[in-house]
């Protein structure tokens, strides 16, 4: 019977949780890392021994760590994000070095056919490239000199590049976002890259339809469907047919429109899952009802799931890189908290058991189906 196995980052360590197909009986292993911030973890989809983990703290930098063997074994690999061989420094709009505050890498993302390859989001809003499993690594620097970089700016959590995604179909072809400048599309392997923010509207903002400028939280698409991409905004759930070249909104009946995660159910590329959260100053589910929406239409209609979920005095919040899904023949859901607790459905959702709880604070959930 096929598995899976569950990649879980959070503020102090690394776990890695397997079970068969039946996904009732967890083994759990960690913390790896143990008290050091584990931003991301992923696994390659082209070799399921291959996990690469975004590993970070205030005193000791960044450092990205390898596994070949599914997490029982790791190694460190290539810190070297600089330009010209200098860490820390950037070549600027204009030509000239400035200093490039290098915090830390947000996202992994495993190339879909070669283990060796893998994207790193990082903040400042950079996207880099490494072709030999991680030792050494190349920014797609067109990204930072398209001509609108000099007027992005930070989110609250930083000018972080947090969603990188690659389609099946194109290999070409790649999605980024970045908080609070937009999102952005390569068509020609990272060599130029436009803006794809047409049709999203944010208050606060000088010009609220402008062309960069949108505080976007997640991407998320469906590998059989790469055109049709879903958006979890600052405020509003929207959703692009054409690759990004418009958007148009897909809240409908959704509680609130603010939230971090989305994602999209592995069989059905209209079954999209969200956890709306209160507000931009209230980071925690409203009336303090932990609830999963699915819309099972590509939006507009949703429904609440909250079987095996608590519903009273949950004041938790999950983060954008905390919810994904398996291939499972029943789809398998999956998220984590920031007060670390790890849910999963076996269902596509319609009941939840916590897998693990009392974690650190997650920061990431991401999933690999086992043969």
């Amino acid at each position: 019977m096929s598995g899976v196995r569950v990649l879980v980052g959070t503020r102090k360590g690394a776990f890695v949780l397997t079970a068969d197909g039946g996904r009732e009986r967890w083994d759990v292993s960690g913390p790896h890392f143990p008290g050091w911030e584990i931003y991301h973890i992923a696994g390659s989809p082209a070799d399921h021994s291959r996990l690469y983990a975004s590993q970070s703290t205030g005193w000791f930098g960044q450092l990205i760590q390898r596994s070949d063997d599914g997490g029982e074994t790791w190694q460190p690999v290539g810190n070297a994000f600089q330009y010209d061989g200098v860490p820390g420094t950037h070549q600027w709009y204009d030509g000239t070095p400035h200093p490039w505050e290098f915090a830390r890498v947000w996202h992994l993302e495993p190339s879909l056919t070669d283990p060796d390859t893998v994207y790193a989001g990082v903040e400042d809003a950079a996207l880099f490239r490494s072709t030999d499993g991680g030792q050494e690594w190349q920014e797609l620097a067109a990204l930072r000199e398209h001509p609108s970089g000099p007027s992005w700016q930070p989110g609250a959590g930083g000018m972080c590049l947090h969603t990188i995604l690659l389609d099946p179909s194109d290999a070409d072809r790649m999605f980024v976002a970045i908080s609070a400048a937009g999102s952005f599309r390569t068509d020609d392997a990272g060599k130029t890259w436009q803006p794809i923010n047409r049709g999203l509207l944010s208050d606060g903002i000088p010009d609220p339809d402008a062309e960069v400028g949108h505080c976007v939280h997640r991407l998320a698409m469906h590998p059989t469907r790469p055109n049709v991409l879903f958006m979890q905004k600052h405020w509003d759930v929207m959703r692009s047919d054409d690759a990004g070249d418009s958007w148009h909104e897909i809240s409908g009946d959704l509680p609130t429109d603010f939230g971090f995660a989305i994602d999209v159910h592995a069989h059905e590329p209209d079954t999209v899952y969200v956890v709306p959260i209160k507000s931009d100053s209230e980071h925690f589910p409203p009336d303090g009802k932990l609830r999963v929406y699915r819309s099972r239409a590509g939006g507009n209609e949703w429904e609440p799931l909250t079987k095996g979920l608590p519903q009273s005095d949950c004041y938790v919040n999950v983060l954008r890189d905390a919810m994904a899904v398996d291939s499972l023949d029943s789809c398998g859901v999956y998220f984590g908290t920031t007060g670390g607790q790890v849910y999963a459905s076996a269902d596509a959702g319609d009941s939840w058991a916590p897998i693990v709880r009392d974690l650190p604070p997650v920061l990431s959930v991401e999933v690999q189906t086992l043969p």
